[in-house]
């Protein structure tokens, strides 16, 4: 049996650093919404004992570097599993993009393996094992509109998104999260308004929510191609233009299709990764 998934990207309405735990991770306030770029991944039983991946990306490593095969040996380890998976991923979504790529493939394989091996997990119990590998991943095994706190591990849904069209620009060279958060650390930041952002969300107020919107990463990564490219989203009538995750991708959102497509249009001209989508209510999806 061949198992595929559908791995949505994230972007992060809104971001702040509450603090430094003291296992060295941090504690995050974050609204979190899953966008129509995905990558596809695909599982199925191999004649050999082992977690064997491929990538169409040949960028990325396919060993145990690769946080969807720590996903997999995760998943088998922790429901006494001997692992005999083959794993392959379709590479849509760029990485190092500040997008969860990463985070996306490993749900997809958590959702697959599950599938796969008929463990018939709860929702929970794979977000459970998904933060063993990675702060996005439940968020990525849910999807839709939520916030996500502390490390990852409390999610709570959110009033989805109201239907709206999505630019997302990722310059060509990415950033280091290990270096963003370092900077972050180094740095007074400034607090969006966490408490206004969450009513807003609650209310599904989408003024609200674009007004309110912030990410405190952009107060300490430096993206040269940030002002232009907020610049152009702003000429063509943008309600958000703003940093996701720890950069360097820059999003908008658009009330209006043809103003959306404008944008993509203009931003095609000066950077190699743009893309045009929308809002989903899911995360990882088997097929």
């Amino acid at each position: 049996m061949k198992i595929t998934v559908n791995a949505p990207a994230k972007i992060n309405l809104f971001l702040d650093i509450i603090g430094k735990l003291d296992n060295g991770y941090h504690s995050l306030f974050m609204v979190m919404q899953a966008v129509g770029l995905c990558d596809e991944i695909t599982v199925e039983k191999s004649e050999k004992s082992g977690i064997f991946l491929t990538c169409s990306e040949e960028k990325l490593p396919c060993d145990e570097k690769n946080i969807a095969y720590k996903a997999a040996a995760a998943f088998c380890k922790k429901n006494g599993i001997e692992p005999n998976v083959k794993i392959h991923i379709e590479k849509r979504i760029p990485f190092a993009a500040g997008l969860a790529g990463g985070s996306a493939d490993a749900a997809a394989v958590i959702v697959a393996l599950d599938k796969l091996y008929e463990t018939k997990l709860s929702e929970y119990e794979l977000c459970k094992t998904g933060l063993l590998v990675g702060s996005d991943v439940p968020f990525c095994i849910k999807g839709g509109t939520c916030l996500s706190q502390n490390t990852g591990g409390i999610l709570s849904p959110l009033e989805p998104l109201k239907n709206c069209y999505i630019v997302l620009a990722k310059p060509e060279k990415g950033v280091s999260t290990a270096e963003a958060y370092a900077a972050a650390d180094s740095t007074y930041l400034y607090r969006p308004d966490s408490m206004r952002m969450l009513d807003a969300c609650e209310k599904g107020n989408f003024e609200g929510i674009c007004k309110y919107a912030g990410n405190v990463f952009e107060q300490v990564i430096e993206v040269a191609e940030r002002v232009e490219f907020k610049e152009t989203m702003r000429k063509h009538g943008c309600s958000l233009c703003q940093m996701s995750g720890s950069g360097p991708t820059v999003f908008a959102l658009f009330e209006n299709k043809e103003n959306a497509e404008a944008c993509a249009d203009e931003l095609r001209k000066i950077c190699p990764n743009v893309f045009l989508t929308t809002p989903v209510n899911h995360g990882a999806v088997a097929n």
